[in-house]
C-alpha cells in the first residue's frame, strides 16, 4: 500500500476525510497523509478524560495538551479542527465499565471497549454527519480488498499490530474505516513526521490506559468503588487459607507478584479470582493451563471459521491454533494467563475473523476429559 492511499477512488481530490486525531504523531501522519491526497480533510478529537489535569501530570490521551497538540498538528497542515465533549459517555461506557469489570474478579480491556464506542460508534457518526467519505485512524492494522469486501489484516510491523484491539469492528464500520499506517513500521511514521515538520515528531507514545496514565489502576477503581477495598483470603484450591488480602483489584489471574506468601514449596500463582467470596485462589504454574475457554459477545468481521484458526489471548501473546466450536475455542496447545474478561481474537493467517469476550476457561486436563 502506497503511503497516503485511502482508496477514495479517481478524484479524491472532490472527496472529505475525518480524521481522528488523539495529539499523537500517529494520528497526526495520517492528518498529513490524508491532506496529501487533496482531499478535504478535518481533524476530529473526543475530549474522553483529562487525567492528566486531575493528577497534575500531562501525558494521557485527549488530556488538555493531547488537544494543543493536536490543534497544532492542523494548523500547521491548514486543516479544520473540532473537539468533541464526550467525557460522560465515555465515563459510563468505558470508565465505570473498568471498575466493575474488576470488582467482578475479571481482567478488562478498555481500549476495545472504547474502540466498540466512543472511536468507532461516535466518531463514525459524527464522520458521517459532517459528510465525510471515510474516517482514518492512526491504528496500525491493514484494510485490504478482498472478493467479499474490505477485509481486516494485521499490520506489516508485528511489534505495532493493533488488531487485537479491533475484533469487535462490524463490516459496516470497516467499509467507512481506513487504516493508512498498517503498512509502514513505525520508524517511518517518525521520519513522515520530521519530514513534513510536525511538532510531535519525537512525541513519545502512551504507554499505560488513557484514563490511568500512572498505571495505578487500583487507586482509580477504589476511588469509583470504596467497596473494592474489602480484602479476604488467599487460599490454595484444597481451600487451605495460606495469607490476607487487600481487595481483589490488585490481582489478576497469572499473576504471581504480590501474594506475599512464602514458605511454599514451588511459586504460586493466582489461578482463580471469586469475588462471591472475595477468595484469591493460588496454585502452581501447571494450574494455569488452560484448555479451553467459553466466549461470550462474538463479533464475526468476515471469513471461514470452520478452516485452521489461530487465536490470540492477550494484547502481547502470539497466536496459536486453535478451533472454534460455536462458542468454545479449544487450543492445540494448553495456553497460560487465560482470564475471563480479556478478549479471544482469531486469525486466518494475517486476516481478522473477529473474536469474543472470554467468560469462562476450563483447566487443560478437563476440556480433554
Amino acid at each position: 500500500m502506497n503511503e497516503g492511499d485511502f482508496q477514495l477512488g479517481p478524484n479524491p481530490a472532490a472527496r472529505r476525510i475525518v480524521v481522528a486525531m488523539s495529539g499523537g504523531v500517529d494520528s497526526s501522519v495520517v492528518a498529513a497523509l490524508a491532506a496529501r491526497t487533496g482531499a478535504e480533510t478535518i481533524g476530529i478529537t473526543l475530549q474522553l478524560y483529562d487525567h492528566g489535569e486531575a493528577v497534575g501530570r500531562a501525558g494521557s490521551c485527549c488530556a488538555g495538551r493531547d488537544i494543543r497538540d493536536a490543534r497544532a498538528v492542523c494548523d500547521k497542515l491548514g486543516i479544520a479542527h473540532y473537539v468533541f465533549d464526550h467525557e460522560t459517555a465515555f465515563r459510563e461506557a468505558v470508565i465505570d465499565d473498568f471498575a466493575d469489570e474488576y470488582l467482578a474478579g475479571r481482567t478488562p480491556i478498555p481500549c476495545i471497549k472504547c474502540n466498540m464506542g466512543p472511536k468507532f460508534t461516535d466518531l463514525l457518526a459524527l464522520a458521517r454527519d459532517l459528510g465525510a467519505d471515510c474516517l482514518a485512524t492512526g491504528h496500525y492494522v491493514r484494510r485490504v480488498e478482498g472478493a467479499g469486501g474490505p477485509e481486516l489484516h494485521r499490520a506489516v510491523d508485528p511489534a505495532r499490530d493493533q488488531s487485537y484491539f479491533l475484533f469487535a469492528t462490524t463490516p459496516a464500520q470497516l467499509d467507512y474505516l481506513r487504516f493508512p499506517l498498517g503498512g509502514m513500521p513505525k520508524a517511518r511514521v517518525r521520519e513522515l513526521a520530521a519530514e513534513i515538520g510536525l511538532g510531535v515528531a519525537a512525541k513519545p507514545d502512551s504507554q499505560d490506559i488513557c484514563f490511568v496514565p500512572d498505571g495505578d489502576y487500583a487507586r482509580l477503581v477504589k476511588k469509583l468503588r470504596p467497596e473494592a477495598e474489602i480484602g479476604g483470603d488467599i487460599v490454595d484450591e484444597s481451600d487451605r487459607v495460606l495469607g490476607a488480602h487487600r481487595g481483589l483489584i490488585h490481582f489478576t489471574v497469572g499473576q504471581r507478584r504480590g501474594l506475599e506468601i512464602g514458605g511454599t514449596p514451588e511459586p504460586l500463582y493466582v489461578i482463580r479470582l471469586e469475588p462471591e467470596t472475595r477468595r484469591v485462589v493460588v496454585g502452581p504454574k501447571r494450574a494455569l493451563a488452560v484448555g479451553a475457554a467459553r466466549l461470550g459477545g462474538i463479533n464475526w468481521i468476515g471469513g471461514d471459521h470452520r478452516g485452521p484458526l489461530t487465536a490470540k489471548v492477550r494484547s502481547l501473546a502470539k497466536p496459536v491454533p486453535a478451533i472454534l466450536d460455536s462458542d468454545r475455542l479449544i487450543f492445540d496447545i494448553p495456553e497460560y494467563g487465560v482470564a475471563p474478561g480479556q478478549a479471544a481474537v482469531l486469525y486466518a493467517g494475517e486476516r481478522v475473523l473477529g473474536g469474543g469476550w472470554i467468560m469462562a476457561t476450563e483447566r487443560a486436563e478437563a476440556a480433554l476429559a
